[in-house]
């Protein structure tokens, strides 16, 4: 009974993981309707940058987040207003190959820059640290510490988008970018903010897995493919369903290790389609 318990508690843990990787993707989709597929990349590159200034000053890498946040939130600001604006409209094509191909050269070029070696932050004793919660289960403080990171940056999130004035302009802007434009703000501003704070999640989540597991330029679009697991498992518009999304995916995926460790990327991918199947809108899809 406990190994069971035990399963389930550090899938959840994981899950943490894996919403964070799927907020700042959730709230750019829900603003502008844009499906960034460099989202896992620009995780990968947070996670390199942060390896880079570790190496190069020689502190502690939770310390880069102070670094790291706010140069990804600027980047995606410059991004969003130099490129990804110029792509929008009726037509979905533009951004999806736009963000393909911000992809591949990100992978690119952490790969001349870094080669193809996995890399991990040096977190110390931190990673294996742990508090015994019953007799045989253990819950690493660590992941732990992620999870209510993650919890923690949606109930951040759901309160700035629904008690801030800005919070208001952009769940206006999302609900009709057109008539915005006629209230007098501008919504080429109000779609480099929200790219802004999704940049600055994913240096978050970047730095965070970067100390977990080690990571590689290839590594981004597995990232890309849980956070898009979690966001529908949990229901397009619902932040805290990507949350549970999170929980579920990887609750999933250490019943498959358990059962065989080749089983469990498979196992997530198949409790993702069985859930897909019975509520095509996700378990707690937002409500028009």
């Amino acid at each position: 009974m406990i190994s069971w318990l035990d399963i389930i508690v550090q899938g959840i843990l994981v899950g943490g993981f894996y919403a964070l990787f799927a907020t700042g993707l959730s709230l750019i989709f829900g603003v502008m309707r844009l499906v960034n597929l460099a989202h896992g990349d620009f995780i990968i590159l947070a996670a390199f940058a942060a390896l880079a200034i570790v190496q190069f000053t020689g502190i502690h890498p939770l310390l880069c987040l102070a670094a790291i946040i706010p140069l990804m939130a600027a980047f995606g600001y410059i991004l969003q207003r130099g490129v990804l604006n110029r792509t929008l409209g009726k037509n979905i094509l533009p951004p999806l190959l736009v963000t393909f191909g911000l992809s591949i050269v990100i992978q690119n070029a952490l790969l001349l820059e870094f080669s193809a070696d996995s890399q991990k932050l040096p977190m110390g004793n931190l990673t294996v640290a742990s508090v015994q919660l019953l007799p045989g289960l253990n819950v690493g403080l660590y992941p732990l510490g992620v999870l209510i990171t993650a919890a923690a940056v949606i109930g951040a999130l759901q309160i700035f988008l629904y008690k801030t004035p800005l919070g208001a302009a952009l769940r206006a802007t999302s609900d009709d970018s057109t008539t915005i434009r006629l209230m007098g703000i501008d919504n080429r501003h109000i779609f480099g903010l929200a790219t802004a704070l999704s940049f600055a999640v994913a240096g978050l989540a970047g730095v965070l897995i970067g100390g977990y597991t080690n990571f590689s330029p290839a590594s981004g679009p597995s990232n890309l493919l849980f956070g898009f697991e979690a966001i529908i498992i949990g229901g397009l518009g619902n932040l805290w369903g990507t949350l549970i999304g999170g929980m579920i995916l990887g609750v999933a995926q250490a019943i498959g290790a358990e059962i065989n460790p080749g089983y469990q990327v498979l196992a997530g991918h198949i409790a993702f389609l069985a859930i897909l199947l019975a509520a095509p809108r996700g378990l707690f899809p937002r409500m028009a």
